[in-house]
């Protein structure tokens, strides 16, 4: 499990709510966890990312009068349409205490109103997990059953909904993806599941029944310290996730990102991200290019080193 993975144990308490309607899902959380702040007086409640669950406890937070913190505020899309969007501008409004991962989410947090003593720059505490599990990484099965070397392979995720409900969109991008990798004989290792899942192994069967042996090996998702290690040890990344492409640009593996824009402009502007939206021949050029060693050589943000829990600790306790 991902807590067994993390080393950590179980969360202490559950509220039990489940729904995906995510309207009803942030009132019922809203219920729950008023009931849990009544019973469970404190003097700050921690609040991580941009969940629709998230902006519920924020919003009872506030409402039972007591300090609210957020870790990763100012980050930003600035696509109002994205309901994640309008979730961070409520809970960085709420919020007493904004942590954030780098210089541009304080300049955002600072134009959007927020008081510079309420804004600290801690680092990305994704970064804390690598720097904590990397010791307890091993070199998955999955690369031995696909005979995979360090070094030598690709790996693919797809998971946003604008990309894998479009039909037309995944079968230019998939096939591009599948085309370079097979001209360049390089493996790409796809862990997906739902409709990318789907897809991608009938674009597979297609290919066998056109006699070209696809590029791209469809496995089972992996847990989180194997597709670390995967991720760490590939030639490059190609994903549509913003938290694989800060984990990549951590570990100095070239990144491919398939959206027009990056919560974390530092993994573009220091980092080795790169981002190509959805178009097909920005992807194309950006796989050969990589295929070729001709990547950018990306350093590590300020402050991305491992030790942002720390710095939380110190100013909320301090």
């Amino acid at each position: 499990s991902l807590f067994s993975d993390l080393g950590i144990r179980k969360p202490d308490v559950y509220l039990g709510v489940e729904c995906e309607n995510m309207n009803e899902l942030t009132g019922m959380v809203m219920a729950q966890f008023e009931r849990y702040l009544q019973q469970n007086p404190t003097d700050v409640v921690i609040v991580v990312d941009d969940l629709a669950s998230t902006m519920a406890v924020a919003i009872v937070t506030k409402k039972q009068g007591v300090q609210l913190a957020h870790i990763a505020a100012g980050t930003r899309s600035f696509d109002i349409t994205m309901p994640k969007e309008i979730n961070r501008l409520v809970i960085d409004g709420l919020s007493d205490i904004l942590f954030t991962a780098g210089i541009s989410n304080n300049s955002i947090a600072n134009k959007e109103g927020a008081e510079l003593s309420k804004v600290y720059m801690v680092g990305n505490v994704l970064i804390d997990n690598i720097r904590f599990l990397q010791q307890r990484m091993k070199r998955p099965q999955v690369m031995d059953e696909q005979h995979l070397e360090d070094g030598k392979y690709m790996v693919l995720t797809l998971n946003r909904k604008a990309i894998v409900n479009n039909i037309d969109e995944m079968k230019t991008l998939i096939s591009t993806i599948d085309s370079v990798a097979r001209q360049a004989g390089i493996k790409v290792l796809a862990p997906l599941r739902g409709k990318a899942l789907g897809f991608v192994l009938a674009f597979k069967a297609y290919q066998d029944v056109a006699d070209h042996q696809s590029g791209i090996m469809v496995v089972q998702p992996q847990g989180y310290l194997d597709f670390s290690y995967l991720s760490a040890h590939a030639m490059g990344v190609i994903t549509d996730s913003g938290n694989v492409a800060e984990e990549a640009t951590f570990n100095g593996v070239p990144c491919i990102t398939l959206n027009s824009y990056t919560e974390h402009q530092e993994t573009v502007t220091v980092g080795t991200n790169e981002l190509v939206a959805e178009d097909p021949e920005k992807l194309q050029q950006a796989m050969e290019k990589l295929v070729k060693g001709e990547w950018k050589k990306g350093g590590i943000p300020d402050r991305w080193d491992g030790r942002s829990a720390e710095r939380i600790v110190q100013i909320i306790c301090g």
